[in-house]
């Protein structure tokens, strides 16, 4: 007798632990670690679905009380052990249920509607097969649609039917007479939806220069002797870190493991995934979130079966299913985006580090600009550096100036454009070169303020200012509450109200003033809302039909235009002034990463930096493209004021949708946190951020230690308090440790 170890499938507190079920010996071959079954619960006997995370042979508690497992669900999706310990890293680490922890782990948690294709063969012997085609065509007026499918079939084993119907044009009727006689069989198999179908692949033989080269033979030369590592890569703009990546892992494949890329969601373009694809061809698949259900099935089903080696996609590739994973690159480690904001709130570094660790895998991290909890770890030799000092072609890095903007102002200039950049864009556009403008900024994003009282209009149901938009609406960005612009100060009465204009519709519309010859595109979330709105902007840019790109972040993340000499950067400022101790970290980060699109190509770069704050280091040191003056200056102001890594820290966030309630459980807590842990630093409680987002108010506490388990402990106590807790259950707390963004 077997019995297993099951979750239930409710994201609950008081019900997250596991529960004893007897395997009958009917199910004992169908109930594997992972799959999903019914199981009976609670005095009632009620049929609730489940997760088994655990089977043995010896019972833990008394068997004339236990249960026997209903069934298992019908094609659903077997999880490895190895998911299902990555799923416990989670809940332990960074708070969750354990079933929120495994439906992060199994992002696909039942099957898709399967494609089917029918796929047309002989059924009879290849010589027979000639001798009907030789009698078809002795008979006049034979039926074309029968010869070419025969010609077809002698040349290749199976015909798609398709590709029968369509490009060949045989009739439909014609191939179920052949079906009839015998002659042909007709079968229907499963067809996996592929993201890549129909594009060509042409490997090219990359010849790696100096630095690239003794970076990839080191990290070969410790997997071939089994030292399993984690690297950060630490390369200038335009190094070639990708080339780095490629050639260590064809060198993983071809010891028949496989290979996981994570590349930030919104570097994760055509352009990007393409330099992947020409390399290994069909053994590469992709994630994305623009991708269907059932084609993102479909990529996990071709991974467990060992279709491809390679997965390219964002953090939740991280979970994809090999059975034999040897490598995990993340690229661009440094973007935000590698922290989920949704519980739990992992961060896909980490869990990189730790799902090596359970499969005896190595992990490459690459950044231009590193994050300074990755950096500190290099330092510290937790992980081992590599340095890539120069561009992959020999190329000059772009030359960088910095325009005072209160000098501009001073000198009359109000335009989103320095006289500066106006005259490089001139020069540009008469030399047929292409421009990159980058603002960090979505449409026109202009909060709607009274210039006689200063009052600001806001969401009626989230603390946060409207922002006006096209057609005269205003909308809230956070719970999409729109309603038509108002033209009188619902404060005072006052007509002088309008919109601060700053964003990327704005620069656009000013450019096409100041250069009218100009081909002005434009690249933001309200431009490439479509399925294949990225790749149609940069594939354009790209083929010249534009001289001008104006966009957001996304602009920026890792693409290569060898035809852009000119980068402005409109206002480096506005991530500069976010209340939040990492925005000079990611001001940095972004600038950086801007300045380093020019001058990709034969011809040398430029970038200009627009700012109100020319001193500050976080802009001096990105126009000199100079990461260690950034990192010891940062760090220095990190450690002094014992902000991550130089400590860690834990925000916990209490909401409700009753004011009085939220304050009063968020106060509680940290009464029990100064009992639990008088050494513990405690900042709060206090309104979130935003206090109040869809009609649910919001506090939050944070807490600081040198020790994360520390910090972990304090968790697991809450957790504890919260299950015994009678009062206020009403109210919802989560946990966010080293928060990335102010709760």
């Amino acid at each position: 007798m077997k019995y297993a170890d099951v979750i239930i499938d409710i994201s609950h507190e008081r019900l997250d632990k596991t529960f004893e079920y007897i395997v009958p010996d009917q199910l004992e071959m169908q109930v594997t670690e992972g799959v999903q079954v019914v199981i009976p619960f609670g005095q009632g006997n009620r049929a609730i679905t489940g997760y088994v995370v655990d089977i043995h042979n010896q019972p833990e508690f008394d068997v004339t009380k236990l249960k026997p497992i209903a069934r298992v669900v019908k094609d659903s999706i077997a999880i490895e052990s190895q998911l299902i310990s990555l799923a416990a890293f989670l809940k332990r680490n960074y708070g969750s249920t354990m079933n929120q922890a495994l439906k992060t782990v199994i992002p696909i948690k039942k099957k898709e509607n399967e494609k089917m294709k029918k796929e047309i063969s002989l059924a009879i012997s290849f010589e027979q097969a000639k001798i009907e085609l030789n009698e078809l065509l002795a008979k006049k007026n034979h039926a074309l649609g029968k010869e070419r499918l025969l010609r077809e079939l002698l040349e290749v084993d199976t015909l798609d039917w398709e590709l029968a119907t369509k490009k060949l044009q045989v009739p439909t009727a014609n191939i179920r007479d052949m079906e009839k006689k015998g002659i042909i069989h007709i079968e229907s198999v499963r067809s996996f939806r592929n993201p890549h179908l129909n594009k060509e692949a042409n490997k090219k033989n990359i010849i790696l220069n100096e630095e690239q080269e003794a970076a990839a033979e080191q990290i070969k030369a410790d997997i071939d002797t089994g030292r399993r590592k984690t690297y950060l890569i630490h390369g200038v703009t335009g190094s070639g870190k990708t080339e780095v990546y490629m050639d260590v892992m064809e060198h993983v494949i071809e010891m028949g493991q496989q290979v996981i890329v994570l590349i930030p969601e919104i570097a994760l373009t055509y352009q990007t995934v393409m330099r992947f694809y020409t390399r290994f061809g069909d053994k590469v698949s992709i994630l994305n979130s623009r991708m269907s259900p059932g084609e993102r099935f479909d990529q996990f089903e071709r991974a467990k079966s060992g279709e491809i080696s390679i997965m390219v996609g964002p953090r939740s590739a991280l979970f994809t299913p090999f059975a034999n994973l040897g490598l995990i690159i993340i690229d661009e480690e440094h973007e935000p985006s590698y922290k989920s904001e949704v519980i739990p709130r992992y961060h896909a570094r980490e869990t990189a580090v730790y799902r090596a660790k359970l499969a005896g895998a190595t992990v490459i991290l690459g950044s231009a600009t590193p994050s300074l909890e990755a950096y500190s770890r290099a330092e510290s030799g937790e992980y081992q550096l590599i340095t890539l000092h120069n561009r992959a072609m020999g190329q000059d890095m772009a030359k960088c100036e910095i325009v005072d903007l209160r000098a501009e102002l001073q000198a009359g200039n109000r335009s989103m454009l320095s006289r500066r950049l106006q005259e490089l864009m001139a020069d540009r556009l008469n030399k047929h070169q292409q421009i990159m403008l980058f603002l960090n900024r979505r449409g026109l994003m202009g909060f709607v303020s009274c210039r006689a009282c200063g009052h600001v209009l806001k969401c009626p149901h989230c603390d946060v200012a409207l922002h006006l938009h096209n057609g005269g609406i205003m909308k809230c960005h956070y719970c999409g509450f729109t309603t038509r612009a108002t033209k009188v100060c619902p404060s005072c009465g006052s007509k002088y109200i309008g919109s601060f204009k700053a964003g990327t519709q704005r620069l656009e519309e000013l450019v096409k003033e100041a250069f009218p010859q100009a081909r002005v595109l434009r690249m933001d979330a309200d431009t490439t809302s479509g399925k294949n709105g990225h790749e149609e902007i940069l594939s354009a840019f790209a083929a010249h039909e534009a001289d001008v790109l104006i966009g957001t972040q996304m602009i920026v993340k890792g693409h290569d235009f060898a035809n852009v000499t000119l980068v402005g950067i409109i206002a480096a400022d506005i991530s500069l002034n976010e209340s939040d101790f990492h925005s000079g970290e990611r001001t940095f980060q972004l600038l950086t990463q801007a300045v380093g699109r020019a001058g990709r190509g034969v011809e040398p770069g430029i970038a200009v930096i627009q700012t109100y704050q020319p001193e500050n280091y976080a802009v001096v040191s990105s126009a000199n493209q100079d990461y260690h003056s950034f990192y010891q200056q940062e760090f220095a102001y990190r450690r002094l004021l014992s902000y991550p890594p130089c400590s860690h820290m834990l925000g916990i966030q209490v909401s409700c949708d009753k004011q009085k309630d939220a304050i009063a459980q968020a106060d509680i807590l940290a009464e029990l946190i100064r009992r639990k842990a008088p050494e513990i630093v405690i900042m709060g409680p206090e309104d979130a951020y935003i206090g109040k987002l869809k009609d649910v108010y919001r506090r939050v506490i944070y807490l600081r230690a040198d020790d994360y388990d520390e910090l972990v402990g304090i968790k697991d106590e809450i957790d504890k308090f919260l299950l015994e807790q009678k009062q206020y259950r009403n109210t919802s707390t989560w946990f966010d440790f080293d928060p990335i963004n102010t709760l």
